[in-house]
């Protein structure tokens, strides 16, 4: 309980310094493996960035992938068994806009699997070209994001921070891209909505280690210490305040995707929670062990570091080295009376 007293109080004293040098190196071994993973196996794009079209139909529980895949009559089909509370199982079809033209027969094929009229049978098209828009938008507002934070937080705070931020972000899009790819989640829009939601939140942590960190540089906390020990003294101050924001957070984000995703079938509300829950952990990850060493590393390359460190190194010298030995000298009687003898000051080192 006293931990958690200290915690809640701001008033931990946690050596964040040996684990950056671990969590640097997890990050960067994550990273690539995300990066490989989306190289090879790719994203699992809805037919909004793709173009194609989607059928669902109703059908038995005894139906499997293979009938619907046969009943569709395509190939190279994504095919998938959908359970639905309160609806029961459907077949989802997605194809490519190749075969968007033969959607009548596709239709006619699923409604005899599912035994139902062929009005029952659900039927979204998008085209290349409207494909193509969304994708093209979806990277504009990303690399717009990027250009708007970096100018913000190289005016607000210094663009070493800018820096730092920017490397947490590029993290926590990679990894949570890489998760994507792994579990084969589809991407759709609500999905690219709950990345540019995301990466508000991850750079709301970053900027409260990084504003505590211009805070306390500029006040006695900082004087006579490194960065690398100011940035870690910063994290031990608002690390509460960090994890109060990530489970007030996370909460409600878990409650839309496990209350609405999962038991009332809503499958917008699905993608845009999951994106979110994965991106919010990442974020608060991210801030605590890779934004915060990442300015602490670049900080450490300014002069005044290297002047401070030539400080701290004098003065270990000299707190090391013991003064020399000084004879006591005898008091002297003044008026017959010998004088007390005064208490030896403790030496002060």
């Amino acid at each position: 309980m006293s931990f958690v007293r200290t915690l809640y109080r701001g008033e931990t004293n946690i050596d964040f310094r040996p684990l950056w040098k671990r969590s640097v190196a997890i990050s960067g071994a994550l990273v690539v493996v995300s990066l490989l993973l989306l190289l090879v196996r790719g994203l699992n794009l809805s037919i909004d960035f793709e173009g194609g079209g989607v059928w669902e139909v109703p059908v038995a529980e005894t139906v499997t992938v293979a009938d619907g895949r046969a009943a569709a009559g395509i190939d190279n089909a994504r095919v998938q068994l959908v359970e639905d509370p309160g609806r029961g199982t459907f077949v989802r079809v997605q194809s490519g806009t190749a075969d968007i033209d033969r959607s009548p027969e596709i239709v006619a094929g699923l409604a005899e699997l599912g035994n139902v009229s062929i009005d029952e049978v659900s039927v979204s098209t998008v085209g290349p070209t409207w494909g193509s828009q969304i994708t093209s938008k979806a990277l504009r507002a990303l690399v717009f994001f990027f250009l708007a934070v970096a100018a913000y937080l190289a005016w607000r705070l210094e663009w070493r921070m800018a820096i730092g931020a920017l490397v947490a972000v590029v993290h926590d899009l990679a990894i949570t891209g890489g998760v994507y790819s792994l579990f084969w989640f589809e991407v759709s829009p609500a999905t690219i909505i709950a990345l540019l939601t995301i990466l508000g939140y991850s750079l709301y942590d970053t900027v409260v280690v990084y504003d505590k960190v211009l805070e306390n540089q500029d006040s006695p906390i900082g004087d006579g210490v490194t960065h690398t020990e100011l940035v870690n003294r910063s994290m031990n101050q608002v690390l509460m305040r960090s994890i109060n924001t990530t489970i007030t957070t996370v909460l409600p984000v878990l409650s839309m995707l496990v209350i609405g995703g999962v038991f009332l079938g809503g499958a917008t509300l699905r993608d845009f929670a999951l994106a979110l829950f994965i991106g919010l952990i990442l974020g608060t990850y991210s801030s605590i062990f890779l934004a915060a060493p990442v300015l602490a590393w670049l900080k450490e390359r300014e002069p005044v570091d290297d002047a401070t460190r030539r400080r701290q190194r004098r003065a270990a010298e000299a707190f090391g080295s013991e003064p020399e030995p000084v004879e006591p000298v005898e008091p002297v009687a003044v008026g017959g009376v010998t004088p007390r003898p005064r208490k030896g000051r403790k030496k002060r080192r």
